[in-house]
């Protein structure tokens, strides 16, 4: 595979799209949010986008209990928007993110694939093989050292990134999740994060079949550019009008996104046992959750019912 010879053309829609993200860009910078609800608007937003990347490949993963892939998955998007991510790609960091996502699934984290990797259609007929592995180190540093040199709009460098990683497909599982954090990392440290606020991979998840679609060609990237340009701008700036909406602020938006979650739980069912709650939560360990019901009832939003056989738990009336 020779990495120049992906090519593409930046259509009149693409090219609006580059417009509409800039301006976006630009309305994020201005939002004027109090810094207790920001940092709950990205929580909620980083959680989604863990779980969306999950369930594009098919993991059915919950907002409320995030399985494991999902929860490695919060791992590496918090890491790709902290100070510790570098500035530009490198092979060894895509490696790192790898290593983040598969952590505890496959043994195989961190580690190019060794063996050859293909796709067949129902028949048994190969429709598309991937580079041979032995040729995976040195494509990896061609695929870095091509993008960090591309002169392009951020948008289209993220989306060929996000391309030709997927055709090099250089791990045994768990490309398409590193994949989607390549192109957010790329956005993030080009100052098109929104602020860390805008999910894209929700967009993606309910196009799936477009998406699937845009990726399926060989060598041209025209597609697929325009398909993930839409997404970010689409998924920005629907967050963008959520938050312009008149809002009244509420005592509960202090609290921790799981934490509301557990508040409106609570609320839907009177007299909820632990275990109900639980039942809710299955992938938070129970000490975590006495802890987060510990301090939604020591701050006045519900209080324990001891009258019946059990503690159960009921919301306090404000």
């Amino acid at each position: 595979m020779d990495i120049s010879s992906f090519h593409w053309e930046i259509s009149e829609r693409a090219r609006q799209l580059i417009i509409e993200l800039e301006a976006v860009k630009l309305n994020f910078e201005a939002l004027s949010l109090s810094p207790k609800m920001e940092d709950n608007l990205r929580k909620t937003a980083l959680l989604k986008s863990a779980v969306f990347s999950a369930r594009i490949e098919g993991f059915p993963d919950t907002l409320s209990s995030p399985k494991l892939e999902s929860q490695n998955l919060v791992r590496a998007y918090r890491f790709i928007n902290s100070d510790r991510a570098p500035k530009k790609p490198s092979s060894v960091f895509i490696r790192e993110l790898h290593g983040l996502t598969l952590d505890k699934i496959s043994c195989n984290a961190g580690k190019w694939r060794m063996e050859e990797w293909g796709i067949f259609n129902e028949a048994g007929v190969s429709v598309y093989k991937a580079p041979i592995h032995i040729a995976i180190p040195g494509l990896m540093e061609g695929l870095v050292n091509y993008i960090n040199n591309l002169t392009d709009h951020v948008g289209v460098r993220a989306a060929v990134a996000q391309f030709i990683f997927e055709k090099i497909h250089p791990f045994a599982d768990g490309n398409g999740r590193v994949g989607r954090l390549i192109s957010a990392h790329i956005l993030a440290e080009s100052g098109h994060g929104f602020r860390g606020l805008a999910p894209f991979e929700e967009y993606i998840d309910s196009h799936r079949l477009d998406y699937y679609d845009t990726l399926t060609p060989d060598r041209n990237v025209s597609s697929f550019i325009e398909f993930f340009l839409e997404a970010v701008v689409f998924q920005s700036k629907q967050i963008l009008n959520t938050m312009n909406q008149p809002r009244v602020e509420l005592p509960e938006d202090d609290l921790s996104p799981r934490q509301q979650e557990i508040l409106a739980t609570v609320r839907d069912h009177p007299y909820s046992s632990f275990d109900f709650i639980q039942r809710r939560f299955m992938a938070i360990k129970p000490s975590t959750l006495h802890y987060d019901i510990t301090q939604i009832t020591k701050l006045g939003f519900i209080k324990k019912n001891q009258k019946t056989r059990g503690v159960t738990y009921l919301e306090v009336k404000k």
